[in-house]
This record gives structure tokens, sequence and C-alpha cells, in this order.
């Protein structure tokens, strides 16, 4: 997949540098030339010689070195890579890129570049939800930039949340991604996986039986087609995929906001089997059996995460998938959900109990659009993933 292509690695000052010593050796082991880039505070965390000795080929640090200019340029450099990766990308690298700064090597060889651009942002949660570096974010996007990551997860400052770096495979799989040419390139696609918990007290809740594998196989059909896949999960039992930017849920309105946090998407794809009810004012302690009786529990309406996309006055995806799973009248029950909710596709399963498709490994599905209801023939649901992809693929291009 990688042979003989050229990466450019730029290696950000932080903690997570060390993972780009990793990195390296899993792109070359895929046949890739990896020309490293060496930051001054990067060098901090990583030095010269490991970088040197993994990549197989000189660091480049310095803006300024006299024979570097003299045997090729910065601006050659930056131009002769079919990829430039940034990992880590610290939010003062993000902050150059977004302003445009050149002040040392990797922010001159940034700007200089018409080459693709792939980061993989790794800081503080603080830093990473901080108004400036999510408006750095959203000018990289509309900028072309792709993103790998950040990860949800613990950090060495001792805090937890967004702000992780990428594990070198999950980059891999992005560069993979945008090295080749798929239909869906420079195209940004939100997917919904798994179910949601929605808790009764700190130690029970109200969820279904979703593995959440549909959801994981679409996210891994539309990356493989060049999408840029900002993969939206609540507690599944299948793994995300690689290669996709993977944000973790727990509740139904925790699911929306990281829906609308990922807007502006091409396409988004509400494939999570999302509880329609919560218990209202939830126990702050275990409720405990009493003679007293059974414990009353009132019950709220969720937010309906599919139709408030749909319906966004701006922002708006250009394509809405929904999925409709039921146990009678599927087509009928699908059909008026799709006009109810105002998206434009809804994928229809049968999941009663004797389909066995609910936490099962195959799928069998009807696509209704605005032109009828179209059976698809039961198969695999990686299979269905792919003749999903390859149909959004369709619409987007």
């Amino acid at each position: 997949m990688l042979a003989s292509k050229r990466i450019l690695l730029i290696i950000g000052g932080g903690i997570a540098a060390y993972k780009a010593l990793d990195l390296i050796r899993r792109l070359r082991e895929r046949g890739a030339e990896v020309t490293p880039v060496l930051t001054r505070a990067g060098a901090q965390f990583v030095t010269p010689l490991s970088v040197s000795a993994l990549a197989g080929r000189k660091v480049f640090s310095d803006l300024f070195d006299l024979t570097d200019e003299a045997e090729m340029g910065h601006i050659e450099l930056s131009r002769s890579a079919d990829l430039i990766v940034v990992a880590p990308a610290t939010a003062d690298l993000m902050a150059k890129m977004a302003g445009g700064q050149a002040d040392d090597l990797a922010s001159t060889l940034l700007l200089a570049t018409d080459t693709p651009v792939l980061i993989a942002p790794a800081m503080n949660v603080r830093m990473w939800q901080h108004p400036a570096t999510q408006r750095n974010i959203a000018t990289l996007r509309a900028d072309g930039i792709g993103f790998v990551g950040p990860d949800e997860g613990d950090m060495a400052c001792g805090e937890f949340g967004p702000g992780r770096m990428a594990e070198p495979l999950e980059i891999v799989a992005a560069v993979e991604r945008d090295v080749s040419a798929g239909p869906l390139q420079g195209k940004r696609v939100l997917v919904t996986s798994g179910p949601t918990h929605e808790p009764i007290d700190p130690v029970r809740y109200i969820a279904n039986r979703s593995s959440g594998a549909q959801g994981t196989a679409l996210a891994r059909a539309l990356a493989a087609l060049g999408a840029e896949v900002v993969f939206v999960t609540g507690p599944a039992d299948v793994p995300p995929p690689e290669g996709v930017q993977v944000v973790r849920v727990e509740t139904a309105q925790e699911m929306l906001e990281a829906a609308q946090a990922a807007l502006p998407v091409d396409a988004a794809v509400f494939a999570a089997a999302v509880a329609d009810w919560r218990v209202e004012g939830a126990a702050e302690r275990k409720l405990k059996k009493t003679k007293g009786g059974l414990p009353k529990l009132s019950f709220a309406e969720n937010p309906d995460i599919l139709a408030t996309i749909s319906g966004a006055r701006s922002g708006r995806p250009g394509l809405v998938v929904g999925f409709a799973a039921e146990t009678d009248d599927v087509v009928e029950n699908a059909t008026a959900k799709r006009a109810r909710k105002g998206c434009d596709w809804i994928v229809a399963n049968d999941v009663s109990h004797a389909t066995e498709i609910m936490g099962g490994t195959e799928n069998d599905v009807t696509l209704i659009t605005a032109d009828g209801a179209e059976d698809w023939p039961r198969m695999a649901k990686a299979e269905v993933a792919t003749r999903l992809a390859e149909r959004i693929a369709k619409a987007l291009t």
C-alpha cells in the first residue's frame, strides 16, 4: 500500500514524540520512505540519532543549515513528498499553521508546500478544548488539512480526556487512506455507532443489545474509500477501527453534542442504537432494595439526534443517512421514519429475535430513499458496510 511512497514526517515537541519512533518503523515496514524533520522542542523528547537510525535517513532540523540549503532547499524538501505528516502536532505547531507563521524549519515547510498534510494532534485536554485551539482546528480543516485523532484517555500530566495522540497504527491507516486515490478523498463523514447507556444510578443503566459491529464496519469502509471519518461511539462491544477520529460517549445527550461538534461534514450516517428514553433525575447513589417495594422511575424523552441534524438550518450535511431497527412492518415503519425525521436515506433492518441480527455478524437490510425501497440480500455486516459506503461515495461525487 505504501511501497515507494515518500512521507515527510515532522516531529513536534511533546511527550507523544516517543510514538513517532514506532510510527517510522511501521511506515517503513509497509515500504514507505520516511524523511524526518525534528523540531527543536521535539529533540527534547527523542534524539536525532534514534530518529535517523529508524528512518535510515538524515534528520533535518535547522532552517538555516547552509549544507542542507545547498543540497536540498527547504522548498524542495516540502514538495518532494507524497504526504506530510505532523506527529505529534502540538498546540503551538497548529497555531503556527493556522496563522501562517514560518519561524523555523517545520513551520516554513508547512507554509511552503502544496503537498497534502495530515496532522496527529497531541496536547493537554484543556489546551485541546481551549477556544483558541478550536478556532485553529476550524481554520486548518477549512484549509484542507487532514486530522487523525486525537484519542481520549489518560495523559502524562495525570488528566483524562481528548488530546492523546493517535496510536501509530491508526496514523498508518490514515496515511494509507490519504495516499490512495479513493472516491471519498477530501470528504469528511460522521458515523455514530453502538448503544447508549442511560444511567439509573451509579451502577445501573438502560441500554440495548447493539454491539456496534455495523457502525464500526461502515466507518472502516468509508475510511478505505478515502474519507476522513469522525466516529462517535457509545459503549460498544466491538473496538473502533483504526485510521478514524474516535469520540467516545455514554449517553444520548453526549452523542448529540459530539455529533454537533463534528460539523461541518459532507455526510452523516447515524448507525447508533440510541435509547429513546432516559431516567429523569438519575440517582446519585446506588438504589437499595427495601421492604417498601420497587423504586419508582420517571422517564424523559432523549434528544432525537437524527431529526436534529437532518433539520439543522445551517451546517446540515449534504447527505444524512439513518438506520431503523424494526421488529415488524419493517419497510412501512422505516419509510414513515424517513419522512418524519427529514433524513435522505434510511437503512432498515429486521432485528426481531428470530433473525439473530442484533449482536450478530450478518445483516439483512432495505435501503429506503426518495425513489423507494431497495431490498439487499442478507450478507455479512462488512459487506453491507462496503456496499453502503460505495453508494455514499457515488452520491457525494
